[in-house]
């Protein structure tokens, strides 16, 4: 059974938060239709959210303080009160499955795949996609469910947060992740295999 993982899908990442990504009413809308799905066909719900370490930002600019408005999710987010197959865990790195029970938590529900969702494309969701191909498990991710941030290098030049987020994307397929469309586009449900989406089912 394929579970669905929300990564830091956060209040941080709108439009008032501080670490705002351009297409986040999109891509909250397409995590919001996946949950919805995931729902309906009973597959188990993992919630990840993110906290900063103290320190970790300059002082008067800390995102993703434990207890703030930025560190909540989004409206309408999060596990429901007893439900079994939903369960919520804190991390303080890039990857979901590192210091947290998330693994534990996978073999007890009883899934070998995950499709991820949530932010940002090339560093939370990336690290986790990888902690979880290294457990062995098949991993998909939603093109529309996700968003990048605008980087800059002296060296390197810079890329909008689209770009960053196909490149994320590109790398991850590489790697053997699926790019699977929400299901009204790609035909795919959770309850199904992930490789059943096709290898690079669109970066969009």
């Amino acid at each position: 059974m394929q579970a669905l993982v929300v990564v830091d899908a956060q209040n941080e990442f709108s439009e008032r938060g501080r670490r705002p990504v351009p297409n986040h009413a999109a891509a909250l809308a397409a995590i919001e239709r996946r949950v919805k799905e995931a729902r309906r066909e009973g597959c188990p719900i993992a919630w990840v959210r993110h906290h900063n370490k103290p320190g970790e930002d300059p002082p008067g600019a800390e995102a993703f303080v434990p207890g703030s408005w930025g560190a909540e999710l989004s409206p309408g987010l999060g596990p429901r009160p007893g439900y079994p197959e939903e369960a919520e865990f804190a991390k303080d790195v890039f990857g979901a499955f590192t210091g947290t029970n998330l693994g534990v938590w996978l073999d007890m529900v009883g899934s070998d795949e995950v499709l991820l969702v949530g932010f940002f494309a090339h560093m939370c969701v990336s690290t986790t996609a990888r902690e979880a191909l290294m457990g062995g498990l098949r991993v998909a991710v939603d093109p529309d469910a996700t968003a990048g941030y605008p980087v800059r290098h002296p060296l390197l030049g810079e890329l909008s947060a689209d770009e960053v987020r196909r490149t994320a994307l590109l790398h991850l397929a590489h790697l053997g992740v699926t790019i699977a469309r929400h299901p009204e586009a790609a035909g795919e449900g959770c309850s199904r295999p992930a490789g059943d989406a096709g290898r690079g089912g669109g970066v969009g």
